[in-house]
């Protein structure tokens, strides 16, 4: 289910030139609604559910309908964000709550590296082995099947 901003609690980050989910939304979906000084998606079908605006917003306005694999029908997801984890609360349509935390990152922002400093990998499209095989896996070979 896409974003939506629940005007009652949407402060317009301040006012500001750029709300936090306009700075995060990957798609450009959320704006500013500046005679209002409201953020909402402006395209809603168009929205890729990666929940970034929903975990960024300041004031926890941004709602979105959790996905039937984690929260059943009628349930509510909202996520509150600290400096290393981010605690997940889904209320349950019989009122019941439950909470899991995760860590949000174990590597300095901008320090990530994509090939995870293993080498080009295999440069053979057509090798069973995936890009930073076999080093990932600890192997000194990919195993291979005799035809």
């Amino acid at each position: 289910m896409p974003s939506y901003v629940n005007p009652e609690k949407c402060d317009g980050c301040k006012a500001l030139d750029k709300t936090a989910c306009q700075h995060i939304c990957p798609n450009d979906l959320m704006v500013l609604n500046k005679a209002i000084e409201k953020a909402y998606n402006r395209e809603p079908e168009m929205c890729w559910e990666c929940y970034n605006c929903v975990k960024i917003c300041p004031q926890g306005a941004v709602e979105m309908r959790g996905y039937a694999d984690f929260v059943p029908l009628g349930a509510t997801v909202t996520p509150m964000r600290g400096s290393d984890a981010i605690m997940w609360t889904i209320k349950f349509r019989n009122g019941s709550i439950k909470r899991f935390k995760f860590p949000i990152r174990s590597t300095p922002e901008g320090s990530a590296v994509p090939s995870g400093n293993f080498g080009e990998g295999s440069a053979d499209l057509n090798s069973p082995a995936l890009f930073t095989e076999p080093a990932s896996l600890g192997l000194p070979a990919v195993a291979t099947f005799k035809k």
